[in-house]
């Protein structure tokens, strides 16, 4: 969709919004607007329930001496307390109400924000990000869709006081929602078509971003003794890989240790031998959103040419049972030389993540290395949809985590880690078992295994299980694929990592 910024003006055409905070009350560009209409929206919001209140939406028919179709009435809530994140949500929320009414543009009349310190630049920019964000579709395999269904809007004009100073500042996020939507589109696809393959063909494209792309195949990860992550794969008939995206973008060069993140990417996961219940199965075709969330992140930094070294590591593999597939009881060797008791073939992805955390250390030497991973079920019972857990072994990299997830809206919670929990991981028969012989404490259990391939270096581990896929659409993410992690890694790396 075509966001273009402009100066305050009233277009003749087409729906036309303006923002209100609580207690109903008009912005200086809101107030002309309802004077112009004899006072028509001051009694819209008088007769409704429609208050300001942040996410509030109200949209009324223009009147006769207007040339515009409709008035999209925008809640902030108070003025004192708009953030980034309410002008984000704004952005959505005019989107979701204008989406599908027939409308082709719209157009919003920017105020000063009453709150200290955001321009009205900042507030346009922000509500552009938003709507940017909100207007994320993938309907590709549609090939069919009711006229009410379709999405008729084509473009936003945002008419605020230096629209040359706000679009260029929009114009650099657009490496950041790219990011986001090259992670929500992987997660989406089906697993049919993002195969191990098709996911490692993506990231050997984002070559021309400025990345370093390096595929191992079966063979090298024999060599290099991965036997923990290719038992996930013995199953399947697709072949595994460890896709490597390098990127230096430090002043002082390839010496300087990178920030490394790993991602879980099974693009399928049955449950092997211990298959799941055949119930909601299909969800576990983003099993594999780990390894999008690391795609999309690296496909950011080099994007936007940021000042940091960093590396991406996705470890891709189908996790089927057939006669070939890895049984409970099999025991593997990893590439740390530790050997795993797989006594639950389900709990697939951190034998996958053991082998490409012990790799990212070897070879990368990385100041900070933080997984992402779908990993357990456990985390949704705990957090439901709204937070991911946060495990960490350094309190500084969780508090630097917490902070960006706040800042931009993708929120973490910290788990504790402890060896009151790590003796449940040891096993009579090797150095440890993928599960305990409970499920109690099961998100902390699968932290507490990685946690075991560690040697360190301040990691984090993020279990986004819960906040993947969205089931309902939310203010700037719509029903579907999240992208959840991209804008916070993003975030991470600008305020903590990037050279000045």
């Amino acid at each position: 969709m075509q966001i273009a910024f402009c100066a305050p003006a009233a277009p003749a055409t087409g729906a036309l919004a303006v923002t209100v905070t609580t207690d109903r009350t008009l912005g200086t560009r809101g107030q002309a607007l309802d004077a112009s209409t004899g006072g028509m929206l001051t009694r819209a919001m008088a007769s409704s329930r429609f208050t300001g209140k942040k996410d509030e939406i109200l949209t009324v028919l223009a009147p006769a001496n207007l040339t515009n179709s409709r008035i999209v009435l925008v809640g902030l809530g108070k003025p004192e307390d708009v953030t980034d994140l309410t002008a984000q949500a704004a952005g959505g929320s005019l989107y979701a109400a204008v989406e599908k009414s027939g409308e082709t543009t719209v157009a919003l009349l920017v105020d000063e924000p009453e709150t200290a310190g955001m321009t009205s630049s900042d507030f346009a920019v922000n509500f552009a990000l938003g709507l940017r964000l909100r207007s994320y579709r993938f309907d590709r395999y549609k090939t069919k869709e009711k006229p009410d269904q379709k999405c008729s809007l084509e473009g936003c004009t945002v008419h605020c006081a230096d629209p040359e100073t706000t679009n260029a500042c929009f114009k650099t996020l657009t490496p950041l929602t790219d990011g986001v939507a090259l992670a929500r589109d992987l997660v989406s696809e089906p697993a049919n078509v993002a195969t191990p393959w098709m996911i490692m063909q993506r990231c050997c494209d984002l070559g021309g971003l400025g990345l370093t792309v390096e595929v191992l195949d079966r063979n090298r990860m024999t060599e290099l003794g991965m036997g923990a992550l290719l038992g996930v794969a013995q199953g399947s008939a697709a072949a595994p890989y460890l896709v490597v995206m390098k990127y230096d973008g430090h002043p002082e060069g390839p010496a300087e240790p990178p920030v490394a993140f790993c991602g879980k990417g099974v693009t399928f996961d049955s449950g092997g031998i211990s298959i799941k219940p055949s119930n909601g199965m299909e969800d576990m075709k983003w099993d594999m959103a780990g390894a999008a969330v690391v795609v999309g992140v690296m496909a950011v930094l080099a994007g936007r040419k940021a000042k940091v070294n960093a590396v991406g590591l996705i470890g891709l593999v189908e996790n089927l049972p057939s006669g070939t597939a890895q049984r409970p009881g099999d025991i593997v060797r990893s590439l740390s030389g530790q050997t795993i008791e797989v006594l639950n073939t389900d709990a697939e992805g951190r034998l996958v993540l053991a082998d490409v955390l012990s790799y990212a250390q070897e070879r990368f030497k990385p100041k900070a290395l933080i997984d992402l991973a779908t990993l357990t079920g456990a985390i949704i019972v705990a957090l439901g949809n709204e937070y991911a857990g946060l495990f960490s072994n350094d309190d500084d990299l969780a508090d630097q985590l917490t902070a960006s997830g706040k800042a931009v809206g993708e929120t973490v919670w910290r788990f504790p880690l402890g060896d009151c929990y790590d003796k449940e991981l040891n096993s009579d028969a090797a150095d440890i078992k993928n599960i305990a012989s409970s499920r109690d404490a099961g998100s902390i259990i699968g932290a507490q295994f990685l946690n075991r391939f560690i040697n360190g270096v301040p990691w984090a581990h993020l279990d986004i299980a819960g906040v993947t896929w969205a089931k309902k659409d939310r203010s700037v993410v719509p029903k579907g694929g999240t992208g959840f992690g991209v804008r916070l890694l993003d975030r991470y790396v600008a305020a903590n990592h990037e050279a000045a």
